[in-house]
């Protein structure tokens, strides 16, 4: 297996391994090192069918089988986000997936099965790069705070509640999902570095902030991680595959490609309890 570094700051292309054949533990465990080392790994050229798709996010950890998108008719737990005229994109504001959970994912697998002639890359962020380029007033200021995380804020009526049917879904995950709190600065639990752990998506307030002041510093931190220099992307070919540490990361689906379509499966490993 070879490493190939894409940027200072985040992701790497790796080579010389096949993730359509059962991975060995000393596979996964070079993998996971790569992947805190690297925050998100690229693949090209693999061709995973649905079930091989579950079975290699399987090897990290317990998946998380999300409570509003579509999923594969007959694998569960692998999200099918199909997007186009009809079905236009929702992810291209800057997110970490699932957040609204108590222990939100380590992590997420995205696998890229029908692409646009053009358009549609996805980047992705370092958060411990964008706290580390923070000064120490301003780490100092966010060090102890906390923050709202909301499913309702991102799966809205007006864009998922179009039929009775979606209503009563929607209604029924956030009934199962009420808004969660976390650090505004999280630990990683294998490298012990520090990073922002608020997004644009799901984020809706900090606890100890008054609403102008949680505002300004939410709009701030959103922004500053979204920095060139913190930055890589992507652009797919069919079958490329991302794995990224879900911890201190966020990514962003560029939704320039309408009207074609584009259809990614995506497996999420459910991780830990964030903590500062």
């Amino acid at each position: 297996m070879q490493a190939k570094r894409l940027t200072p700051a985040i992701g790497a292309l790796i080579s010389g391994i096949n993730l359509c054949e059962p991975l060995t533990p000393a596979q996964c465990s070079e993998l996971l090192a790569l992947l805190v080392e690297n925050h998100v790994l690229f693949f090209e050229n693999q061709p995973l069918t649905p079930r091989q798709h579950r079975d290699l996010a399987a090897n990290f950890g317990s998946l998380h089988v999300h409570p509003v998108y579509p999923h594969d008719p007959e694998v569960e737990e692998i999200i099918v986000l199909d997007t186009n005229v009809k079905n236009p994109p929702d992810s291209d504001t800057w997110h970490t997936d699932v957040p609204f959970i108590e222990c939100p994912p380590m992590g997420s697998l995205l696998s890229a099965r029908v692409i646009p002639p053009s358009g549609g890359d996805t980047l992705w962020s370092s958060c411990i790069a964008a706290y580390d380029a923070l000064d120490d007033e301003y780490k100092s200021l966010i060090e102890n705070l906390t923050a709202e995380h909301d499913l309702a804020a991102a799966f809205t009526d007006s864009r998922y509640g179009e039929s009775a049917e979606a209503r009563e879904q929607l209604a029924t995950a956030r009934k199962n999902n009420p808004p969660m709190v976390h650090p505004v600065v999280r630990t990683h639990p294998v490298s012990g570095k520090r990073g922002i752990y608020v997004n644009q998506s799901f984020t809706t307030r900090i606890i100890e902030l008054a609403p102008d002041k949680s505002t300004e510093v939410l709009q701030f931190l959103t922004s500053h991680v979204a920095r060139p220099e913190f930055v890589v992307q992507w652009k797919w070919k069919p079958y490329d595959l991302a794995f990224w540490d879900n911890r201190l990361t966020q990514h962003f689906a560029n939704a320039d490609y309408l009207p074609h379509r584009r259809v990614m499966h995506r497996a999420t490993i459910l991780g830990d309890k964030p903590f500062r």
